[in-house]
């Protein structure tokens, strides 16, 4: 069994490393014009947290690629009796909002439809806090969103993970995947919840977790129906998971589109050359950096950066 293993994990390092032979080609070659996006996620722009009306329609109006935010079930503000609970845009322990998930995606629905600028068009990725908020939330998506034309993300930490985070309460897995499938070809952003800070050092995805990612993912059957998978990873705990996030990718990669999608609380603590290093070693093309600028800047996601790496890393 080892030496199945470690057959099959050889010949996917060869596959990505093979791959990153081709990419370093391509990227040279377009060094001096626009970059596809595809072929480098980390250029791609976030807003984070957009849960207000306010902030919405600053995002709409700016540069910004991807718009995130966080869906729970809660109030109006207008609603001053708490009659009507529905799912709106906003992040625990946070109860009201000035906009409902409705209203929020028919904005952006409406500024990428009147948008004549293909590169101003927004992707869009809900972060579902409960699986009530998520099930409740599937008939609107639906009526009032065009998944099928535009990037749709729908996020949720459906698992337990690393530095034994118990405050979290993952999304159940199950409830996750058959209200998802409802959704059609939406990418799924799925991950685990974590426990973090700017005092640790220690922590990584563990077997475990990978495996018990890989099942769930099995068990629910989307890995027939084909959906994209995004995995969002920490990026201080990611770095230290090199080999089981390679692991992860090789086991779906198959059946999936798979990236990963790096993410980073502003106080985090972030071993850089790691991460770096996880970045060129997964790949331009294979992964989103959904991080605080300093810290973007710091990991230097350049070309040229590219070019070293690749001969420091072959």
């Amino acid at each position: 069994m080892q030496i199945l293993l470690a057959d099959i994990m050889g010949k996917c390092w060869f596959a990505i490393v093979f791959a990153k032979h081709l990419f370093l080609l391509s990227v040279l070659s377009t060094a001096s014009s626009v970059v596809d996006a595809k072929a480098n996620l980390t250029k791609i722009t976030w807003a984070r947290a957009v849960n207000d009306a306010e902030f919405l329609t600053s995002v709409l109006a700016s540069e910004t690629q991807f718009i995130e935010a966080d869906i729970s079930l809660g109030y109006l503000k207008d609603d001053v009796n708490k009659e009507l609970e529905i799912p709106i845009m906003a992040h625990p322990p946070a109860t009201e909002s000035d906009i409902s998930l409705e209203t929020f995606l028919q904005r952006i629905l409406q500024f990428n439809r009147e948008t004549t600028d293909s590169s101003k068009l927004k992707g869009v990725k809900l972060d579902f806090k409960s699986i009530g908020a998520f099930e409740r939330s599937i008939d609107i998506i639906r009526a009032s969103y065009d998944m099928t034309a535009l990037d749709t993300w729908i996020n949720a930490d459906i698992l337990p993970g690393p530095v034994d985070n118990t405050a979290t309460v993952p999304v159940d897995p199950t409830r996750f995947f058959a209200a998802a499938r409802r959704l059609g070809k939406a990418t799924l952003s799925i991950g685990w919840t974590t426990r973090w800070g700017p005092d640790f050092t220690e922590g990584f995805y563990t077997d475990s977790q990978v495996d018990a990612m890989m099942s769930a993912i099995r068990a629910s059957g989307i890995d027939k129906v084909g959906n994209a998978i995004t995995f969002p990873v920490r990026g201080g705990i990611v770095a230290n998971s090199v080999n089981n996030m390679i692991r992860l990718f090789c086991g779906l990669k198959d059946t999936n589109e798979v990236t990963f999608t790096i993410w980073s609380s502003a106080n985090d603590a972030v071993n850089v050359e790691k991460l770096r290093e996880f970045i060129f070693t997964v790949g331009l093309d294979r992964t989103y950096v959904d991080v605080p600028d300093d810290l973007h800047r710091k990991l230097r996601l350049d070309e040229h950066a590219f070019s070293n790496t690749c001969k420091k890393t072959l």
